[in-house]
């Protein structure tokens, strides 16, 4: 009996560890489990909306189709809320990349064009509806982003989320039905 309660410990321990990796622990402590009952069971429950708000990596690109060119984009999110930065040339999407709160992100290899480019931020964003589910806010810059590469030389463009003082670029709320998805 002690082997099967300590081969019970073990594999709570380990699926607790997997939960709590994906900060999606349901179910009772790993040491309830370890309780003189041999029908202790330890269930974790993943569904595919969960799995999907999972919290993407600083700069993971979410969208790619403009790979190839010379220049580049910086983003800082000074903010307390993850972003999403979505590049649009003509109505076409072209790169999006998630920049967590209090961070930085570079797009590399931007290619040549003129840009669009709208941002929201907000908690617990869905990779699979490319939409953040809480607290979700939905802008746009004003000015378009031009790069053109001429005699070797390109453009690379900070843009910051935040305000900032002495900062020269100005943003606009937008209806989330809006924001290129």
């Amino acid at each position: 009996m002690k082997k099967l309660l300590e081969g019970t410990a073990l594999r709570t321990g380990v699926v607790a560890a997997a939960a709590l990796a994906g900060g999606l622990l349901t179910s009772a402590p790993a040491s309830a489990a370890t309780a003189t009952s041999e029908r202790s069971v330890t269930s974790v429950t993943l569904t595919a909306e969960s799995a999907a708000a999972a919290r993407p990596r600083n700069g993971r690109i979410l969208h790619d189709r403009i790979s190839g060119g010379p220049g580049k984009l910086k983003i800082k999110n000074g903010l307390s809320r993850d972003g999403v930065v979505t590049l649009v040339r003509g109505k076409t999407k072209a790169v999006s990349i998630y920049v967590r709160a209090k961070s930085s992100a570079t797009i590399g290899d931007v290619s040549d064009g003129t840009y669009r480019v709208y941002f929201t931020t907000g908690y617990r964003f869905s990779v699979s509806k490319g939409r953040f589910t809480r607290a979700a806010v939905y802008q746009r810059f004003d000015e378009r982003l031009r790069y053109r590469t001429s005699g070797g030389q390109y453009r690379i463009y900070t843009l910051t989320l935040n305000p900032v003082k002495g900062g020269n670029a100005r943003t606009r709320s937008i209806d989330p039905k809006d924001f290129p998805a």
